[in-house]
């Protein structure tokens, strides 16, 4: 039997009900059969309908029941929601919350292959240095810091070591040993997963790499993780300089390593613009997103894209 694939429905206040609708209706029926939906029966079935779209919604217990009508199988977040679409913030969070807690306990099965969880405003997992990535990070009990962000698609991966800090903070949590415990998840997991050893390609914190200075993040941390990692067989160059190695370099690579968010995240969405899935590597699980946002602007348009949700569920069909 083929394993379950857990989606999220995430912020109740997005596009996210319109990427569903869409999605389902772009892969096939063995596919749709595998997922099981976390989200709030009564307001999906609301925002299906405002939206004029028509599909059978089955609530069901958990991912042992079996059903074999056909429809979208619904497992069900009791909360009361008045407005469909204008939901605060303090009940949307608690949604959010409660979605992500279910879909952590479900995905500890062994007959499921991942999570998959809609686009979430950061905001509403009420701690600012959190996104999913921590979030789930923490529910499954990572201390260390080795879980991992990767932007990924067919042509190039960017991780960050750093994620959802301010930049004010970003040098006090840059060190050897995160370095190496990051990179060292990425090319386990490449191993074990896609079956290949990785080029991976690491750059410096400052411009210009502070051109080595002694004092440097460069010379006293990135340089002496980027020695122990190629003495421990991983292959990995640099450090590069992050103002250049998105002109043309990045094609040498499998997969950028880069200090903070945006130093990585905002040159890959200049190149590929939302060609790519969001993955957490490190976790008890896989877990994956669109890598895009709730885009409250195109709420009720018909205008959203489920190009990227589509890539997240054709990935997590291979697991």
């Amino acid at each position: 039997m083929k394993k379950k694939i857990i989606l999220v429905l995430g912020d109740p206040n997005s596009i996210n009900s319109e990427i569903i609708f869409k999605s389902l209706k772009k892969i096939n029926n063995s596919l749709k059969s595998r997922i099981y939906l976390v989200a709030n029966f009564k307001l999906l079935k609301k925002q299906f309908e405002i939206l004029n779209y028509r599909i059978k919604l089955i609530q069901v217990k958990d991912i042992k029941q079996k059903i074999s009508q056909p429809g979208l199988k619904i497992i069900n977040v009791n909360l009361n929601f008045k407005n469909p679409f204008n939901i605060s913030l303090r009940d949307s969070s608690n949604f959010v919350i409660k979605s992500l807690d279910i879909a952590h306990e479900l995905a500890l099965s062994k007959n499921v292959s991942g999570i998959i969880n809609c686009p979430i405003n950061k905001k509403l997992l009420k701690k600012s240095e959190y996104g999913v990535t921590e979030y789930f990070s923490s529910k499954c009990k990572i201390k260390d810091n080795s879980e991992v962000m990767l932007i990924k698609n067919n042509q190039l991966a960017v991780s960050p070591i750093t994620t959802h800090l301010l930049v004010k903070n970003i040098s006090k949590k840059i060190n050897t040993k995160i370095i190496i415990k990051k990179i060292m998840t990425i090319s386990q997991w490449y191993l074990k997963k896609l079956k290949r050893r990785p080029k991976i390609a690491i750059l410096g914190l400052n411009p210009h790499n502070a051109e080595l200075e002694k004092k440097t993040e460069e010379v006293q941390h990135i340089l002496p993780a980027i020695n122990k990692l190629t003495k421990l067989g991983i292959n990995l160059s640099g450090p590069f300089v992050a103002d250049t190695i998105f002109i043309s370099e990045y094609k040498k690579f499998d997969i950028i390593v880069g200090m903070y968010h945006d130093q990585v995240i905002a040159p890959f969405k200049s190149i590929f613009k939302f060609d790519a899935i969001n993955l957490t590597l490190g976790l008890k699980y896989i877990r994956v997103s669109p890598d895009h946002g709730v885009a409250q602007n195109l709420i009720k348009k018909n205008l959203a894209s489920p190009e990227s949700l589509v890539k997240c569920i054709n990935f997590l069909k291979e697991f």
